[in-house]
């Protein structure tokens, strides 16, 4: 139970934001029911959080001016919602 925990808290995944329940089980040699009953016990839920993740999205910037860009220099007479 400590190894889960500790591995929750403590380590991270390449290319991941988070901890699941499957790719726990992967790791801790434990049943998907048993790392779920682990974190309810502790409070933990790794799927949420209220700081920022990073994105691993290679285009992450080029979408985010997409959605940004308008908003901080609209075209002329446009309308931006």
């Amino acid at each position: 139970m400590e190894a889960v925990i500790a591995k929750t808290l403590e380590e991270t995944l390449p290319n991941a934001t988070h901890w699941w329940t499957r790719r726990m089980t992967h790791t801790a040699v434990r049943s998907q029911t048993a790392v779920s009953r682990i974190w309810r016990a502790f409070g933990r839920q790794p799927h949420r959080t209220e700081s920022f993740r990073r994105s691993t999205d290679p285009l992450f910037v080029d979408k985010g001016r997409d959605v940004v860009g308008p908003d901080l220099d609209p075209p002329e007479r446009a309308v931006v919602f």
